[in-house]
């Protein structure tokens, strides 16, 4: 698809807002919806807002999807919103939130009975790679559909065409299970080197320097020592998916001790008010597991201030 085609763009959130920005950047004609209409709207002049998802799509080649959870998606797809519907036969739908596996499977076969061809195609970099246009995109669908969407898609970050439909679904839990588990480990060695009496800072510093060396200590390990927690990545939204993960590994038999663990912190953090602030607020709910929370905290949700 070239640049100046009419694209729908539903869901312009805190990832979806940047890369519709990015589109209309790039040539595309963006109509945008979002549930909350000023989000829509302050996207102008790369982006037109609409009333509806049924008339941000309308006459659209092509539909990116960015909203928060599959069921959401179902229901503007194909639900009382009815976006797929007023679709032109032939038109690409491109599913970019993180869905579980079977949910884009199943999604992907109504596509089709409506003459619609699909790409699910979830991302992972976080807002700063959504605004810098650099995200890593794992594109599942037919081969030949994936390669007519590689202008739309390169605009928003690096495409790789992992299978058929739901791999890029099932790809993305792939990497939910290695960002929830590695932010439990870098957690508990910035937990263990601060309660020994190290330097969290340096002992980041130093660990950088070698084979424990990651985005998410580099990343998230600063926002832990910062206790800046405001949400790029909301820690309910990263249960969710570890959910997803566990119920695709109870389908195909596997026993995932990691992800198991994972999901467990991750619900105990939103259980107890942190389930809006970022991912790397699980380093509170560790201090909370071990007593090293302020006495005279509320929940967790209330003890820290995020950026504005």
């Amino acid at each position: 698809m070239t640049r100046g085609e009419a694209i729908g763009f539903l869901g312009t959130g805190l990832m979806g807002g940047p890369m519709a920005r990015n589109l209309g950047a790039a040539g595309f004609r963006v109509t945008v919806w979002n549930r909350s209409p000023e989000k829509a709207q302050a996207l102008a002049p790369h982006a037109r807002a609409a009333p509806c998802p049924a008339a941000a799509v309308e006459g659209a080649c092509a539909v990116v999807v960015m909203l928060s959870s599959g069921p959401v998606c179902h229901d503007v797809l194909f639900g009382a919103h009815g976006a797929a519907s007023a679709l032109p036969c032939g038109a690409m739908l491109i599913v970019m939130s993180s869905i579980g596996f079977d949910e884009a499977r199943s999604m992907a076969a109504r596509a089709g009975e409506l003459g619609l061809r699909w790409i699910d195609a979830p991302v992972s970099g976080g807002t700063r790679a959504a605004e810098d246009g650099t995200l890593s995109i794992m594109a599942g669908g037919p081969q030949d559909t994936v390669e007519e969407a590689h202008g739309i898609l390169s605009t928003m970050g690096h495409v790789v065409h992992v299978g058929p439909e739901g791999t890029g679904a099932l790809v993305k839990l792939a990497n939910q299970i290695a960002v929830a588990s590695t932010i439990v480990a870098v957690s508990e060695a910035l937990l263990l080197a601060e309660v020994g009496g190290a330097d969290p800072g340096k002992a980041r510093e130093a660990l950088m320097r070698g084979f424990a060396a990651s985005r998410i200590l580099d990343l998230h390990g600063a926002r832990m020592i910062r206790g800046d927690f405001a949400p790029g990545g909301p820690a309910k939204y990263q249960l969710k998916d570890t959910r997803a993960a566990r119920a695709v590994a109870e389908e195909l038999g596997l026993d995932l001790p990691a992800l198991n663990l994972a999901d467990h912190l991750f619900a105990k953090l939103v259980d107890h008010g942190g389930g809006d602030l970022d991912h790397a607020a699980l380093f509170l709910e560790l201090k909370r597991r071990n007593g090293r929370l302020s006495s005279s905290s509320g929940p967790i949700g209330s003890t820290v201030q995020g950026r504005e």
